[in-house]
């Protein structure tokens, strides 16, 4: 998975948490393991983000794994100096991207822009809407700008300890699609992208005293995303240990 970003904690309201999630990729084009490190944290001054993707998929020529393939980074920090007043679900949002997947460079990205968080009044239920400025380094770009939404749901259906999560991002980045479903070398080009990852965890660890463990999975669903055409589902599962 070149890039998780399977992590929503900007929808959890006040719950600052670190957690560390593993994950198999059973895309036609992965099979392999992801880890992700991620954190969220509040403080007086707004709240700060961020996760660590590795990619396990460098093998030898006897298909052994043994060493990450790619790494991805992404830290954002919500500013928001207002919180008592009536503008308080708007922050302003600051963000770096980067990595390098395979030898190949993610290309630094930088972000600037507005959040507005909505929320149940127990913040079981959250949704974040996010505009912002994206400027990707050398790359072209028809429209400098990233829509996000951001979600989490506590407890749904009325089953404690269930929770489903997501993102989903579009943006505008020229960029080369070099294959298809069907593995043919491609060369044409698209000029957006879009990406979301809807997760399902359940805190399975409730019922022998240890809250932190949690199964479940998520759906990477993309169009034009990293080098692959066209739209892609691929379905992960995992453990997640939160901290």
């Amino acid at each position: 998975m070149a890039v998780t970003a399977a992590t929503v904690l900007f929808a959890q309201g006040a719950k600052a948490q670190t957690n560390l999630q593993v994950f198999y990729d059973f895309g036609s084009d992965r099979q392999h393991v992801t880890t992700t490190l991620e954190g969220f944290y509040n403080d007086n001054w707004g709240n700060t983000f961020f996760f660590i993707d590795h990619d396990f998929n460098s093998r030898t020529d006897k298909n052994k794994v043994y060493a990450p393939s790619g790494t991805y980074f992404e830290i954002a920090r919500c500013l928001n100096f207002w919180q008592d007043s009536a503008l308080a679900p708007l922050s302003l949002q600051v963000e770096y991207n980067g990595g390098v997947y395979n030898g190949y460079t993610i290309n630094n990205a930088f972000l600037l822009g507005l959040d507005w968080f909505i929320h149940s009044a127990d913040f079981n239920n959250t949704l974040n809407l996010k505009v912002l400025y994206k400027k990707i380094a050398l790359a072209s770009q028809k429209a400098p700008l990233q829509f996000t939404v951001v979600w989490g749901l506590q407890d749904i259906f009325g089953v404690k300890g269930l929770r489903f999560s997501g993102f989903a991002d579009f943006w505008w980045e020229d960029h080369t699609l070099y294959y298809d479903h069907n593995g043919r070398i491609l060369g044409s080009t698209a000029s957006t992208v879009f990406i979301s990852e809807p997760q399902l965890w359940y805190n399975v660890g409730q019922f022998f005293g240890c809250d932190n463990l949690n199964i479940g999975g998520e759906l990477e669903l993309s169009y034009h995303f990293g080098t692959g055409m066209g739209f892609w589902c691929r379905p992960c599962a995992g453990v997640k240990w939160v901290f």
